[in-house]
């Protein structure tokens, strides 16, 4: 399933359901469990970075990126400022083993410039300057925190793809994952930095824009007839990467808004997009209670009025979503 979405993403917030877990889910059904991505990372089947899971088979083609994160993050000048605070820290996890960074004590001699809440969080900085730089990987997560380990020990030794050919394959994989990509990006947004032109160019009738399509979505013969079905989606799946995409070929109108003011929210704090068949439908306002074991519904926006048997089978997705949660669906 990560192969074949290009990534999945790790978003922890608990409005609903960690992101990695809703879209398994989605994309599994109620037989996955948690447990089973926490072993994967744990036993080296996958690899996080960038906030996303990826097949450790394909580490090859992020080693370059690694390599060269610190100059293109603009964060070198402050990790080389602090680089005994660096070693300290990897020869403090090569010595103890595995550690959070509530295990590790702060020894920055400069602190990390910022002007939001990052300011001064100079551990969890290093950290994540450490794991990008490719010397830290990601084996699990006590709670919310990353559990970090020495890199070597991690990763397997493969060859580096170079970055101009790794971004190249990165592109095909992300647009296979999506079948079809606007043209003026070619690739998802903050997975890849610039445009790389893949695929073939296309465009689609009644869609404004230019395109790029999968070669082996135009090649690839239906052996049978496609089959919808309803489902309720994490705003972070795969289908709902470029809101323009979406707007465009499904006549979606989402945003999340998990950072907007509450007064000036339409869809919710965290709705959730709703699928049946092709047809993007709605949006489920709500929130999880895991205090009481409830989910708590707000609201079903409907794009358009449903008809019977669609509310039936979006509220039916709902109590089996709400379930798998081990909570109630509670409306208010």
């Amino acid at each position: 399933m990560v192969s074949e979405l290009a990534m999945l993403r790790v978003e922890l917030t608990p409005t609903v359901c960690p992101a990695a877990d809703h879209v398994a889910w989605s994309r599994l059904g109620s037989d996955y469990r948690p447990v089973q991505t926490e072993r994967a990372l744990a036993s080296g089947e996958l690899f996080e970075r960038a906030w996303a899971l990826r097949p450790m088979s394909e580490l090859g083609l992020y080693l370059a990126g690694m390599r060269s994160w610190s100059e293109r993050s603009g964060a070198g000048g402050w990790v080389e400022a602090n680089a005994a605070f660096a070693r300290g820290v990897l020869e403090r996890i090569g010595s103890e083993g595995p550690l959070t960074s509530r295990k590790i004590p702060d020894e920055a001699v400069a602190p990390w410039p910022s002007s939001g809440w990052t300011n001064d969080r100079n551990v969890t900085k290093m950290l994540e300057n450490l794991h990008m730089q490719g010397q830290l990987a990601v084996i699990g997560r006590v709670g919310r925190l990353r559990i970090g380990e020495l890199a070597d020990r991690v990763f397997p030794d493969v060859p580096e793809v170079p970055l101009a050919e790794a971004h190249r394959r990165r592109s095909e994989q992300i647009l296979h994952a999506c079948g079809v990509m606007r043209d003026s990006i070619a690739v998802s947004p903050g997975e890849l930095h610039g445009t790389v032109p893949v695929g073939e160019p296309a465009r689609i009738e009644g869609v404004p824009g230019k395109w790029r399509v999968d070669p082996a979505a135009l090649t690839t013969s239906c052996s049978r007839e496609f089959v919808g079905r309803t489902a309720i989606l994490s705003p972070f799946d795969r289908l709902m990467t470029d809101p323009l995409r979406v707007v465009r070929l499904f006549d979606f109108d989402y945003t999340l808004e998990m950072f907007t003011p509450s007064e000036q929210r339409i869809w919710g704090r965290f709705a959730l997009p709703i699928l049946r068949d092709e047809c993007l439908i709605g949006k489920i306002d709500g929130r999880s209670d895991r205090d009481t074991g409830r989910f708590l519904l707000h609201r079903i926006h409907e794009d358009e009025p449903f008809d019977a048997e669609t509310r039936a089978d979006v509220e039916a997705e709902l109590e089996a979503f709400a379930s798998w949660m081990g909570l109630e669906v509670v409306r208010g």
